[in-house]
């Protein structure tokens, strides 16, 4: 039995469902999926940022000013430096992806769209998404930060929260999913603007042996990317 797997992290499907439940009383998980590509001779090519789920065309979604797609969260985070920002210098990106999940919540005709971008090295795994959900920084921290102390980001509201990534494996035989814990995470949530007056981008890194990341590492990156990425309001 083959099976294929994707991973996401609990505090993602949380947020997303306290989104649903402020705004109109229902729930949505946002979900990565990764590629690889290789050229004709099966040597891998240089990694670019694809597509694990195309993200709707402008003439099917058009975009929200001041909105950026999965596409550019992905460039944002996939730099020349970001594995020295890692504090892995040397290390190649194995996979780099962006792509936008949507939900209906129930009683609403109106789809709330979570783009997203992720890049993977064999130690980090990197991943930035951008929310337009109406929650405020605050709101976030009260449900999943760990106690630490509100923090000012780049001029910017955040908070750090700790998580823990679910592993989903599908079957290709068509019996039932199953999920597992996987690998500790941190969560860097900053504001959208120098005020929390809703949305935020949420940073987040694991490591493939287990390790939880330095609240260092995560500031370190997200002081480089954040300001990269097309629409960031900076703080007078």
């Amino acid at each position: 039995m083959s099976e294929d797997g994707l991973t996401i992290t609990k505090g993602a499907a949380i947020r997303q469902g306290l989104a649903a439940v402020a705004l109109f009383g229902a729930m949505g998980i946002a979900l990565w999926v990764s590629e690889e590509s290789v050229n004709s001779s099966g040597e891998p090519k240089p990694v670019t940022c694809s597509h694990g789920e195309p993200e709707k065309t402008p003439a099917q979604t058009p975009v929200e000013a001041g909105h950026v797609s999965g596409a550019q969260l992905c460039e944002a985070l996939h730099r020349p430096d970001l594995a020295d920002l890692l504090g892995t210098p040397g290390e190649a990106v194995k996979n780099a992806n962006g792509g936008s999940r949507t939900f209906k919540p129930v009683g609403s005709d109106e789809e709330i769209h979570t783009p997203s971008g992720k890049v993977e090295f064999e130690t980090y795994t990197v991943s930035l998404r951008a929310s337009y959900d109406g929650l405020k920084v605050a709101t976030v921290a009260e449900f999943l930060g760990d106690g630490t102390l509100p923090l000012t980001v780049l001029g910017h509201p955040a908070a750090y929260y700790s998580d823990r990534t679910i592993t989903i494996s599908f079957n290709l035989d068509g019996s039932d999913a199953s999920t597992g814990s996987g690998v500790p995470t941190r969560s860097l949530v900053v504001a959208r603007g120098p005020e929390d007056g809703g949305g935020s981008y949420e940073l987040t890194l694991w490591r493939s042996d287990g390790t939880v990341p330095d609240d260092a590492v995560v500031l370190r990156v997200a002081e480089k990317v954040l300001p990269t990425v097309p629409g960031w309001a900076a703080a007078g």
